[in-house]
């Protein structure tokens, strides 16, 4: 049993260890991106970033809204952007 489970794990460290530094990459990505940022306005937002590619509804209280671009979303609590998000399947820059 336990040669079992010793075997187990040493073949998932490998893949949780890749996990890992994919998730730190695409955090050091996030950080040299310019993305809209907590707290700022739609006004400013649209100023700084353009129009959108699609606008989705209000959905629930307080009312969370989404704004589409080409490579990221923004989440809206009201008129406050709450957070950025790439899009599925952006490239990952490796550097």
């Amino acid at each position: 049993m336990r040669k079992l489970v010793l075997g187990i794990s040493v073949l998932l460290t490998p893949v949780l260890g890749s996990a890992d530094v994919l998730l730190i990459d695409e955090v050091r990505q996030v950080e040299r991106m310019a993305l809209p940022s907590n707290g700022q306005s739609k006004v400013n937002v649209e100023a700084n970033f353009g129009t959108p590619s699609k606008r989705h509804d209000a959905v629930g209280e307080p009312p969370i809204t989404r704004w589409d671009y080409d490579t990221y979303s923004v989440y809206f609590e009201g008129d406050l952007v709450l957070f950025t998000v790439l899009s599925s399947g952006q490239p990952i820059e490796q550097g």
